[in-house]
């Protein structure tokens, strides 16, 4: 109920006009959001990649209109740019959302958002780094791996998410696991009904495992995307039984989780890669950080009683 009511305050216009105008909220904020202006993500990432690995989404997703879908398109473009113009392209990729590319305009959004994916893949190339494909909720799994395969034909380097609270996602660790292949897997962070997906915390943390250990036996790049201490562990014992060096696989955390915890794993020369998010539409992405940190939502709430 509680992830509901989450999800459901982050499409809230109300609840996005009340937190956007509570200063006490903007500490909070700033710890997950690296700034809402590009010099805001290129300074986090100048400071970052001194010792880890970078991803950097350019924050927005379900896109109404085509002007907002080519803004975006043009805002990971100029990015990239300035990644390749300052020497930090081979430590930082982008990520990105198909729905803040314009997947969900009502007409021919499939097209155009990979178009638009295609933009930045091109431009990614030319700065001589990499891009991942965010995955949203259940219902566009098929959507985004479809595009994903079409991009994969002129750039094999492009990554995938998968979700492993989805009871879909061992066949498609199965179907990703081949030679090349950049997969992110992670526990999911979207309210998905039971029919879908595995809604108890030790079924979703077996399925991470178990779709861990196909990625990892398999023959291509496994990103190792969660916070929780005991599956990093679990991870390295995988890749190590899998035979995987070091340089075969890599951990991924996000912007102002368990810092000391990525620098820990990056001194011991593991491959570390924050998630960097940015820009101005971060109240989406905000709300979902606080429903997966207790702690977190509590403080806020306590903020919001006393304004």
């Amino acid at each position: 109920m509680l992830r509901s009511a989450i999800i459901a305050a982050s499409r809230s216009r109300k609840c996005r006009s009340l937190v956007e105008n509570l200063p006490l909220a903007r500490p909070i904020v700033d710890r997950f959001v690296a700034g809402e202006r590009v010099t805001d993500a290129l300074a986090a990432t100048r400071e970052l990649t001194r010792d880890r690995l970078v991803t950097l989404d350019h924050l927005g997703e379900d896109t109404q209109e085509r002007v907002q879908a080519d803004a975006a398109v043009e805002a990971y473009r100029s990015l990239l740019g300035t990644l390749a113009d300052e020497g930090l392209a081979a430590k930082a990729e982008v990520s990105v959302k198909l729905s803040a590319l314009g997947r969900t305009l009502p007409r021919d959004g499939d097209k155009i958002a990979l178009e638009g994916a295609r933009a930045i893949c091109e431009a990614a190339a030319s700065a001589g780094t990499t891009v991942t494909v965010d995955m949203e909720d259940h219902t566009t799994v098929d959507a985004t791996l479809s595009i994903v395969r079409e991009l994969r034909v002129d750039f094999p380097w492009v990554g995938a998410v998968l979700q492993a609270y989805l009871r879909r996602t061992e066949g498609d660790c199965a179907d990703l696991a081949g030679p090349g292949s950049r997969v992110r897997l992670c526990k999911g962070a979207y309210d998905e009904p039971a029919s879908v997906a595995y809604r108890d915390r030790a079924d979703v943390d077996a399925s991470y495992v178990r779709c861990l250990k196909i990625l990892m036996h398999g023959d291509g790049y496994p990103m190792v995307a969660t916070h929780d201490p005991r599956v990093i562990a679990i991870a390295q014992d995988v890749a190590l039984r899998a035979g995987r060096g070091r340089a075969g696989y890599e951990h991924q955390m996000l912007f102002g989780i368990r810092a000391d915890e990525q620098q820990r794993l990056a001194a011991r020369g593991l491959r570390m890669r924050v998630y960097v998010p940015y820009g101005g539409e971060w109240y989406p992405y905000f709300v979902r950080r606080l429903g997966e940190r207790p702690a977190n939502l509590a403080f806020f709430a306590r903020a919001l009683v006393g304004r």
